[in-house]
């Protein structure tokens, strides 16, 4: 993983440089820099995962072509066994592959990748950019006074460049000759297509092969635990699969004191499936003194996503600190499963669907981008094998009628994941984790993190200053001091509008309190049973 940087048009190389660097922290092992005949820069900054010698980027293709990447491409060997039997490549690296398919087949080759990416080629004066189908990795782009149009994976890097910017949109490439193109088609985006039947071997399978895809590293790999069903089965398939290699597994969890929500429940899982276990505690004062920083690297205002982040932010620290350089966690489980307690309210199962569907597209405006960016502060990788575009395939195209809780039966959320692994001949996890009810982050490290984080923001924001919201901030116009006190700090930073209106709001449906935190809402704390699902 790393920090990508390209502006088409004649530039100053060394005016890139000093751009790149504002995103050195996402690359901190070395940097790259190209600049073309025609006077366009590209520029990386390296976090080494794959080929830790020769895996230098920009990457040169045959002859004229250059490729920065930021991703990992988990099926670059087959890809080069499939199309280009024989070859020499410059390096052994999974970027390299990008510029050669791009080379044999112009700009249609997105839909061969299987990985996460952001990339750029230049070409001397052609060039192409993309991004992966479901936006885990962030891209920006924007244009300057002078026509000269600017990539880069965070905004802070381009943002004072630009007279317009705005996010790039996720499963597109670009080029000139043919605008955005969305090459990234599946079927499940039509809720009238997810019809398929529930079958928990499948389901098991796909995401276990998920899991295998993403233990690609020439480092050391750990995985985050917060004891939740998604970390928590992820981490168990890891050790499960590194079990035969010999390897050991590092597990990381984060709470405010020891009898955290979370920490209870990881320290749980860790003992269950035995992985070297690290617990990092933080305090309310760390927290609160860390969110305009935090801010800075997320690049939000939203303030669901800045307050899981904080704790992420301080868990990647510690964990950089311990050796490890690739972790694997549980984001998009909640999106394709229909996870979030809200989910309980859907008045029917084709809404509930439309709206996995809805979070499932909007994944790279909240839960990957806390996951990439709060990591990447610290130099961390986060790999999401839920994201896998063949899980997705799978779990999204079951009909709702499987996947919609249903109190009156006893069918919790996410029951079809849960049966999945509890059908298996080998056991993941205990049941009493396997069947725990939804927690979202921001709540697990500890309810008074939250509590607090209000409470310092009704007694910082005055009554009067709060009153002229409307006026201060008239587009996603903040409805509490929390969102108030976060918008003020984001604009600190990042006061363009193209900034402003890069951000998403997360909102949860069909309930009467708002605020995003899962345990406001009314199914919180119910008592959850094993239920079977139907077949």
């Amino acid at each position: 993983m790393c920090g990508i940087i390209a502006i088409i048009g004649k530039t100053d190389k060394q005016k890139v440089k000093e751009l790149s660097k504002r995103q050195s922290h996402r690359g901190p092992d070395e940097s790259g820099i190209y600049q073309s005949e025609s006077g366009w820069v590209m520029s990386h900054e390296r976090l080494s995962i794959i080929d830790l010698t020769t895996g230098t980027q920009p990457i040169q293709g045959n002859n004229t072509s250059w490729v920065i990447h930021n991703g990992e491409i988990y099926n670059h060997l087959e890809l080069k066994e499939q199309e280009f039997k024989g070859k020499k490549f410059r390096t052994t690296c999974d970027s390299e592959i990008i510029v050669h398919l791009y080379e044999k087949y112009g700009s249609n080759f997105c839909n061969k990748l299987d990985g996460v990416f952001v990339f750029v080629i230049i070409d001397q004066d052609k060039f192409m950019a993309g991004r992966d189908p479901i936006g885990v990795k962030p891209l920006y782009y924007g244009y300057d006074r002078e026509g000269r149009m600017y990539f880069s994976s965070e905004m802070k890097a381009i943002a004072d460049q630009c007279e317009e910017m705005k996010p790039f949109p996720p499963g597109y490439y670009y080029t000139p000759e043919t605008g955005f193109v969305k090459y990234f088609k599946p079927a499940w985006e039509n809720h009238i297509f997810c019809d398929k039947i529930f079958e928990p071997q499948l389901l098991r399978n796909t995401l276990i092969k998920s899991v295998e895809k993403r233990l690609m590293s020439d480092v050391p790999l750990g995985v985050l635990l917060s004891g939740g069903l998604d970390s928590s089965l992820i981490a168990s398939i890891t050790k499960r699969l590194l079990y035969k290699t010999g390897q050991k597994l590092h597990s990381f969890s984060i709470g405010l004191t020891p009898e955290a929500t979370d920490l209870k429940a990881a320290r749980k899982v860790a003992d269950f499936i035995e992985t070297i276990h690290h617990e990092i505690l933080f305090t309310i004062e760390e927290g609160l003194e860390a969110i305009e920083k935090v801010i800075w690297h997320l690049e939000t205002y939203d303030v669901t996503t800045i307050r899981a982040a904080i704790p992420m932010y301080f868990l990647s620290k510690a964990i950089v600190q311990k050796g490890i350089k690739v972790v694997l966690s549980g984001e998009g489980s909640d999106e394709i499963f229909g996870g979030y307690l809200y989910f309980h309210n859907a008045p029917s199962a084709e809404e509930f669907q439309k709206e996995t569907i809805r979070r499932v597209s909007l994944l790279s405006t909240a839960d990957c981008l806390r996951a990439d960016k709060s990591t990447m502060a610290s130099g961390l990788e986060a790999r999401v094998p839920f994201l896998d575009k063949e899980f997705m395939n799978v779990a999204m195209s079951i009909s709702p009628e499987y996947k919609r809780p249903d109190k009156a039966i006893g069918r919790i959320e996410k029951s079809i994941l849960r049966e999945a692994f509890s059908v298996s001949d080998y056991h993941y996890l205990p049941d009493e984790i396997l069947w725990r009810q939804k927690e979202q982050f921001g709540d697990g490290v500890g309810y008074s993190w939250i509590d607090s984080v209000k409470e310092f923001a009704d007694n910082t924001i005055p009554d009067e200053e709060f009153a002229t919201a409307s006026e201060i901030f008239p587009y996603n116009t903040p409805d509490t001091k929390e969102a108030f006190y976060f918008r003020k700090l984001f604009e600190k930073h990042f006061p363009d509008k193209n900034s402003i209106r890069t951000v998403k709001k997360w909102i949860p449906k069909w309930q009467k309190d708002t605020d995003p935190s899962g345990r406001v809402a009314e199914i919180h704390d119910n008592s959850t049973v094993k239920v079977v699902v139907e077949s």
